[in-house]
């Protein structure tokens, strides 16, 4: 049997003395992922419980420890995309919620919608019985004493011993971001995509991810390139040369392979496949 996962911390200018904290977060949410996959579990239970490690986490612009907009608050976006069937389920500027991708994975399987927002996204919350919380508690002491700029988002792509993908993608979204600014992580195709021959998770600035589509646009070249890792090269190349942009993202495809590529300093990422090969970086 043949299965994999890969998951990344966000894409950016990192301080040095945070790095091995970070990639060991990576390595822990990786570890959750695949201990899913090991004991013959779906690459969406997989990648979800990965992305949740993460939000936990405080040193990731997700869940806990997101990013404040302008007005000093968080709202989060999610996605998770199970490659298989095509489901999506998608949440977008929520506040209180402390695992987002939890009520993205709500929307997938217990509506018949894409992507919500606002009343609606709080509303299936409340029915599927997603731990809500006070907004101020998603707010870590450096984000309110600092109030400056996180990088990245989180995110987990996997493969499962019935050769099926999956991909979560969780963010806090931008610095200082206008209330109801809406980024590339809910956006099926930009920072989230996964079909039946690859995964993808992406990180870096939301509007150009949005623009060039990067998450299908990696899974396209997929074909082009012949392997994962070639894939995330090509993907990130393209960015680049059309945005002059900063952008990362990682990919699994249906052989098991995994790929990841950035085009800024940083990008904590840990991977793990079934033939015990383990990826592990934090920067170029």
């Amino acid at each position: 049997m043949t299965y994999s996962i890969i998951v990344h911390g966000g894409a950016g200018e990192i301080d040095q003395a945070s790095l091995p904290d970070r990639k060991a977060g990576c390595r822990e949410a990786a570890e959750a992922g695949y201990a899913i996959l090991k004991r013959g579990g779906s690459a969406v239970e997989a990648v979800a419980a990965a992305v949740v490690v993460l939000e936990d986490n405080p040193l990731f612009n997700a869940g806990t420890g997101s990013t404040l907009n302008s007005e000093g608050k968080v709202e989060t976006d999610a996605a998770i995309m199970d490659g298989s069937t095509l489901r999506v389920g998608g949440v977008a500027a929520v506040s209180g919620i402390r695992n987002p991708v939890k009520l993205a994975h709500a929307v997938m399987t217990q509506t018949p919608y894409v992507l919500l927002t606002g009343a609606g996204a709080m509303q299936v919350a409340r029915e599927q019985q997603i731990e809500l919380c006070d907004p101020e508690e998603l707010i870590v002491p450096r984000q309110r004493d600092h109030w400056k700029r996180k990088y990245g988002t989180v995110g987990a792509v996997a493969l499962d011993s019935d050769s099926h993908l999956a991909a979560a993608t969780s963010t806090g979204g931008v610095f200082d971001k206008l209330p109801g600014r809406i980024g590339d992580t809910p956006l099926i195709g930009c920072g989230t995509y996964a079909d039946d021959r690859a995964a993808v998770s992406c990180t870096g600035y939301g509007e150009d991810i949005i623009r060039t589509t990067l998450a299908r646009s990696a899974a396209y070249l997929l074909e082009e390139a012949g392997d994962a890792a070639g894939a995330a090269d090509l993907a990130i190349r393209y960015f680049v040369d059309r945005t002059d942009s900063d952008a990362g993202l990682i990919l699994v495809d249906r052989k098991g392979q995994l790929g990841f590529a950035h085009s800024t300093p940083h990008m904590p990422v840990c991977g793990l496949t079934s033939a015990g090969d383990i990826i592990s970086s934090a920067q170029k």
